[in-house]
């Protein structure tokens, strides 16, 4: 059984410091994206194409009256049952040995698939420049810096945390870490919850949150669009044992007319 790997994110002990926006632009060599201010110390809407996390700010008052920042680092979850995946018709969208989502630039088409269907709308498509000077589009977003995980480091965001609010390791480790930190909270968070849907089958990102998670803008109950399971489990299995019985009924057509041409041809010396 192969060993799956994540991220914690207990958003309790995150100062908004946002470091590891900045870690994450330095080692993936991400362009800047400039933004207008919007009267908000959140310095992007969400995730892009160039900015694989954002960590955001959301204004809260708790139920017994106290104002508070709630922050979220967000990036790709890495599901365990991906939308992305399973709607790539090229698959460049796979499983990596970690358990986390990757993208394969070789194969990837820029068909925007994966956009339109990933739940937590994280995926976005860049537009890059070929050596010829054309434009095209490929599917962008966070890797779990898998180089890193490759050379038995840390993703760059969990490197550069200092509050520890990013720990990554086994999940098993990782989900027991999060049980024991969601005992601990909730006298002052009594809303606080584990957050690692099971819409997806869970996720290799996953939450400690101090509310629910629709205050922080999570779905609440996310899902792999029922087009897409259809898709992947059914019509493409499907499609490809009826190309097999197409195929062998070809290949039986052949063999059976050689063999009847042939007994055609020695018909006609016997009738001679």
């Amino acid at each position: 059984m192969t060993t799956k790997y994540s991220k914690l994110v207990d958003v309790t002990r995150c100062d908004g410091c946002r470091a590891c926006m900045v870690a994450c632009k330095n080692w993936n060599d991400l362009p800047v994206e400039p933004e207008e201010f919007k009267g908000s110390y959140q310095s992007h809407d969400k995730c892009g194409a160039n900015t694989w996390n954002v960590l955001t700010f959301d204004e809260h008052v708790a139920e017994d009256g106290r104002f508070e920042w709630l922050f979220r680092h967000s990036a790709c979850m890495h599901c365990t049952d991906a939308a992305c995946v399973k709607v790539c018709p090229e698959d460049a969208m796979h499983y990596t040995e970690f358990g986390t989502v990757n993208t394969n630039y070789d194969k990837c088409v820029g068909c925007g698939y994966c956009v339109q269907n990933c739940p937590f709308g994280i995926v976005q498509l860049a537009t890059l420049v070929d050596e010829k000077g054309k434009e095209y589009e490929q599917a962008q977003k966070c890797t779990m810096c898998i180089d890193r995980l490759s050379e038995g480091l840390m993703p760059s965001c969990v490197e550069v945390c200092h509050m520890d609010a990013l720990v990554y390791g086994e999940k098993s480790e990782m989900e027991a870490l999060a049980k024991e930190r969601l005992a601990l909270v909730k006298d002052r968070y009594p809303n606080a919850n584990i957050y690692n849907p099971i819409g997806v089958d869970g996720t290799q990102t996953f939450y400690l949150l101090a509310e629910d998670p629709s205050v922080y803008g999570l779905p609440e109950n996310p899902k792999v669009p029922m087009s897409a399971t259809v898709w992947k489990d059914y019509a493409q299995p499907l499609g490809k044992a009826m190309l097999g019985v197409t195929t062998m009924a070809v290949i039986g057509g052949f063999i059976s007319n050689k063999l009847f041409n042939k007994e055609g041809e020695e018909g006609g010396e016997r009738d001679e």
